[in-house]
């Protein structure tokens, strides 16, 4: 028996990709091209999403490479 969670089964359209990134739909298709983004599923012709599970483990990867010690200082 394969058990799915909610994430793996819902799509983002670039606006709401960048909305979540707070960055700007340009930066999405740059990063895509780039390689540097989860790729993106094509649904049909001029439709294309991303899998909310593959952006949130692309954030996980963020949370993972930025994270500090809570007692460090950001500028000394």
């Amino acid at each position: 028996m394969t058990v799915t969670t909610q994430s793996q089964n819902l799509y983002l359209t670039v606006e709401q990709v960048a909305r979540r990134l707070n960055v700007s739909t340009d930066s999405i298709y740059r990063w895509k091209r780039n390689g540097d983004f989860p790729t993106a599923v094509k649904i049909g012709p001029g439709c294309t999403r991303w899998r909310l599970s593959d952006i949130e483990a692309h954030e996980n990867t963020f949370e993972a490479c930025f994270s500090f010690d809570a007692g460090m200082a950001l500028w000394d």
